[in-house]
Formats: C-alpha cells, sequence, structure tokens
C-alpha cells in the first residue's frame, strides 16, 4: 500500500481570490495538509502558480476540486511522491 505524500503543481488562476486566500482555501480543503505557493508569472488577467502541497496522506481530486472551485485550472502535476505503508 502507499499514499500521496508531496504533489506539485502548475495552476493557473484569476487574480481574485488573492493568493494569501486561495493558499488558505486549498489548506482548509484537507485537514493537516500544509500548501505553499509561489507566484512564477503574473499577466494583467492572470497569475501563473507553481503549488506544492505536503501531507500524510494527500486526496488529489480534494485539490484538484479545490483549485477548480476557486476559478483556477491545473496546467500540470510537475512532481509527485508516494511512501509505502507496511
Amino acid at each position: 500500500m502507499s499514499r500521496l505524500t508531496k504533489l506539485v503543481l502548475d495552476v493557473l488562476k484569476p487574480h481574485q481570490p488573492n493568493s494569501l486566500d486561495f493558499a488558505r482555501l486549498l489548506a482548509e480543503s484537507a485537514e493537516g495538509m500544509v500548501v505553499h505557493l509561489e507566484m512564477v508569472e503574473m499577466d494583467e488577467k492572470t497569475h501563473s502558480l507553481r503549488l506544492t502541497f505536503t501531507g500524510e496522506h494527500l486526496d488529489f481530486e480534494a485539490i484538484e476540486k479545490a483549485i477548480d472551485e476557486q476559478g483556477a485550472s491545473l496546467h500540470s502535476i510537475d512532481v509527485v511522491e508516494y511512501r509505502t505503508t507496511e
């Protein structure tokens, strides 16, 4: 058995919600998850972000849903880390 413990995603989001609120809303989508948001690029309508999620057992579907609910879109999955359990 394995569990997802780290994801790095490339995400495009509109200017609103702002980065603080966006990261907080994503973090609230799952207990025990840490969200690290890095702005990569900004244009007049959007922000390109690198989002790093870490935790003991990440739920990709819940993360993807939370991103979508904030009007953002997932562009790519850049890093995936699974750990095996006994």
